[in-house]
């Protein structure tokens, strides 16, 4: 039968001090490493979402850029029938009254998730 090898005289026990020094240097060393970690995930996932952001920024402008050609065609179309500085009016409500009616509905939206 194999006898277990004689591990020798016991390791000199080390000071408290020592101990909750080294804890201590330990725990800093962890959470740099933690940090880092984040900041990688982070830059990570920026660099990832930078080209979606611009070409949903793009999107957004090309869309302005179309809602505003349909608001200039609408108030040309109504100038014929009751004067330019009326057709300006009415095109103003009928967009304010959209834009307020979507603004309402996204907020009612976002009062019902939170």
């Amino acid at each position: 039968m194999l006898k277990p090898a004689d591990p020798g005289p016991p390791p000199p026990e080390r000071p408290i001090g020592e101990l909750v020094s080294e804890l201590i240097d330990e725990g800093k060393a962890y959470a740099r490493a933690e940090i880092d970690l984040a900041k990688a995930i982070a830059t990570a996932k920026a660099r990832a979402l930078a080209l979606p952001a611009a070409l949903f920024g793009l999107a957004f402008i090309l869309a302005l850029a179309a809602v505003t050609a349909l608001a200039v065609g609408v108030v040309i179309a109504l100038q014929t029938f009751i004067g330019p500085l009326a057709a300006g009016f009415v095109g103003m409500l009928v967009f304010a009254g959209l834009a307020g009616g979507i603004g309402w509905w996204g907020y009612q939206r976002l009062r019902q998730e939170l």
